[in-house]
């Protein structure tokens, strides 16, 4: 695992360490839950993307498709 410095307010960064003390985790594991998520976030909206542009030559302009279509 590898080390990473951010730069904060010192406000902000204590209201983070006082809130994750209170949700029984650290400022540090917060963070790394955090960037997991983004990440995947991140992923989703690229596969979402993906698929769009594999749809996008399907012209479906004047058909009428039935709710089982």
């Amino acid at each position: 695992m590898r080390n990473v410095t951010l730069s904060a307010d010192d406000h902000m960064i204590e209201l983070g360490r006082q809130t994750a003390q209170n949700r029984n985790t650290t400022l540090n594991q917060t963070f790394r839950d955090w960037l997991k998520d983004y990440v995947r976030q991140e992923s989703q909206g690229a596969a979402i993307d993906e698929i769009y542009r594999n749809l996008s030559h399907i012209d479906l302009s004047g058909t009428k498709l039935s709710r089982e279509e």
